[in-house]
């Protein structure tokens, strides 16, 4: 149910889409109906354990599961949305987008089991300098439609490592390589544990951070990101 005083926030400071630039309706949170309707949506969570995400980690990551709500294409809809989330200081633009992802999901049973969620974590620098860290706003979103504790201190991004836009597969491995460690204050052995990230690319990163948690005795690890490249 809408409450009295978001509909009195919209009517007094009224939002736009993020990707149109309309006014959006009451009811609508970011982005308007008529964009997502057209927003490129992978439909992975049909086959959460064999589709284009998930093969993107075979052999190299143990994954239960994975799943990206979109495809992500640089200068697309979907870009645009990252791009405010990461670099507009907006980050209630990832805990509402976190909602549509799971909201969209649950149905699929993709969290059933799950025990809780980890999201990749930012290097402390670049964490300060952003105020926020997207992915754990993402997070945010998931567990409030799941009811699903986020474990945003279980692993540290001990590493600020260089941007991963222009480099090869080996060369985002070797990035990342050694950039994450488990922090020990939250004990996540014989835990199925769901990684969040903005975007899954090579997955390199989604790797890295998964090997760092390793070490958890019987560890069960599932991946969602919001967009991934195809």
């Amino acid at each position: 149910m809408i409450s009295f005083w978001h509909r009195l926030i919209q009517l007094v400071a009224p939002q736009a889409c993020i990707v149109c630039g309309a006014r959006l309706a009451v009811g609508e949170e970011v982005v308007c109906t008529a964009c997502n309707l057209h927003l490129p949506r992978t439909f992975f969570a049909a086959n959460a354990t064999d589709n284009l995400m998930a093969r993107r980690f075979w052999g190299r990551i143990p994954v239960e599961r994975a799943a990206a709500l979109f495809y992500y294409e640089a200068g697309s809809e979907v870009s645009r949305i990252i791009h405010e989330l990461k670099y507009r200081d907006h980050p209630e633009v990832g805990v509402a987008m976190g909602r549509m992802t799971a909201e969209e999901l649950a149905p699929t049973g993709f969290f059933e089991g799950i025990d809780l969620i980890v999201p990749v974590p930012l290097a402390p620098k670049r964490r300060r300098q952003r105020g926020y860290n997207q992915s754990e706003e993402l997070a945010k979103g998931v567990a409030e439609v799941t009811g699903l504790a986020v474990a945003a201190d279980a692993v540290a991004r001990v590493v600020a490592t260089e941007t991963q836009t222009h480099k090869t597969l080996r060369q985002r491995m070797e990035n990342v390589e050694g950039a994450f460690r488990l922090t020990g204050k939250v004990d996540l052995q014989g835990r199925h544990v769901l990684v969040v990230d903005d975007v899954v690319t090579s997955g390199a990163t989604v790797c890295a951070c998964v090997e760092a948690m390793m070490p958890s005795g019987g560890l069960k690890v599932s991946v969602l990101s919001l967009g991934v490249v195809r």
